[in-house]
């Protein structure tokens, strides 16, 4: 993906040398307006798409504007491209913008500007009705891109990134195309004028959002530091809530869930031993999977009654309640949770050499009643994909 976008990006960058700047005052202005915009971005944290949705808007106004206070704009693809690429360049720089970023973002402008440009000098016909066509074709462009990168990084399959890139669609990327839409609009009719003064609901918007960002990430650290409790009482293995979570979240993407479930599903992994610290005596390294079940299904239920003194969504406390249940009466989460949790334990024994071919061969063995050969056999891929490496035995 990123040799695509250099490609692009060097032609642009040419073409506009070679040509020069057309309507430079133009150029300018969404030039300074994408680069604040990339100044004010944040960190993406999961689930979040955009990260600078004011640079974003800037950059899809500039790709569909057709005219400046009543005179044809006239300024390409390839300025369009190239205005696009330094502007997020100089703003993001402080922030050490990513290759990934700057590729996914002159792409979809690019294509963006490629259906817009041409036919608007044309004198294409259906106005409105076109830049709301262009708005979801781009929106889908995005969200494909997007999941071909994530795929280029991680070992996930592409069909659940790319599902997970199209539900996140509902987030502010309406917010960040309806703002672009109303800029280029605005600009064709009043001029400059228009950018600062129709930025104003995405800047309060992306204000908002920042704000949910930040208690949502103290949520979480809050979340993991009750997690970490039961491994510094010494109740389980350094590391295990952690890696159940990430491998859990993982199991979880191939198996097709996303957004508000995949959270659930994290937190409950973070959280599923919690109920340990009840117990007089500890299970020696925290594996519950060698329990018999009546003393699983205790601990459970006990985490579940404190993870619901802790504030978090009932639907962690149903999760981490029901991983012990026989897997026909549980929740995909909890079927999840369960067999990881129970792999990570037989994995990281130190009685047994081989560890997690072990650990699976056990899973597998347990599928008539304890672990969902589904939740198994996906937990084998995911495992697959990233190599059979067991957990260390802290």
């Amino acid at each position: 993906m990123r040799a695509p976008a250099g490609v692009l990006v060097a032609l642009a960058l040419a073409g506009t040398l070679w040509h020069g700047m057309a309507d430079p005052r133009n150029a300018l202005a969404f030039g300074l307006f994408i680069a604040v915009g990339e100044a004010a971005r944040w960190g993406a944290g999961p689930g979040e798409r955009e990260s600078a949705p004011l640079g974003a808007a800037g950059a899809l106004a500039y790709a569909l504007l057709g005219e400046s206070a009543g005179r044809l704009a006239g300024h390409g693809v390839l300025q369009t491209v190239a205005v696009t690429f330094a502007a997020t360049l100089a703003g993001g720089a402080p922030h050490g913008l990513s290759l990934d970023h700057l590729a996914r973002r002159a792409l979809t402008v690019g294509f963006a500007a490629a259906c817009f440009q041409p036919w608007y000098v044309l004198g294409g016909s259906s106005y409105v009705a076109l830049l709301l066509l262009l708005l979801v074709l781009t929106a889908l462009c995005d969200a494909v891109l997007s999941a071909v990168l994530r795929r280029a990084r991680s070992t996930d399959p592409f069909g659940p990134l790319l599902r997970e890139e199209l539900r996140s669609l509902v987030g502010i990327a309406p917010a960040v195309c309806a703002t672009g839409v109303v800029i280029a609009l605005g600009v064709a009719v009043a001029g400059l004028w228009a950018l600062p003064v129709f930025c104003v609901p995405l800047l309060l918007t992306q204000l908002s959002f920042r704000r949910y960002a930040a208690i949502r990430t103290t949520y979480r650290q809050t979340i993991a530091s009750l997690a970490r409790a039961t491994e510094i009482a010494g109740y389980t293995r350094q590391g295990h809530a952690r890696r159940v979570a990430e491998l859990s979240c993982a199991v979880g993407r191939d198996l097709g869930l996303s957004g508000r479930e995949l959270t659930v599903l994290e937190y409950a992994a973070l959280m599923h031993d919690i109920g340990q610290l009840s117990l007089v005596d500890p299970v020696p390294e925290g594996a519950t999977a060698s329990l018999p079940a009546a003393e699983q299904r205790r601990i459970a239920l006990l985490g579940g009654a404190v993870v619901r003194q802790t504030g978090v969504a009932p639907a962690v406390a149903v999760v981490v309640e029901r991983q012990a249940d026989p897997y026909g009466e549980q929740p995909l989460p909890a079927r999840i949770v369960r067999a990881v949790n129970a792999y990570d334990d037989l994995a990281g024994d130190n009685r047994c050499p081989s560890g997690p071919l072990y650990a699976l061969e056990r899973l597998r063995l347990g599928t008539a009643r304890d672990y969902h050969p589904d939740v198994v056999e996906s937990l084998a891929r995911v495992l697959a994909r990233g190599g059979l490496t067991g957990a260390p035995a802290g």
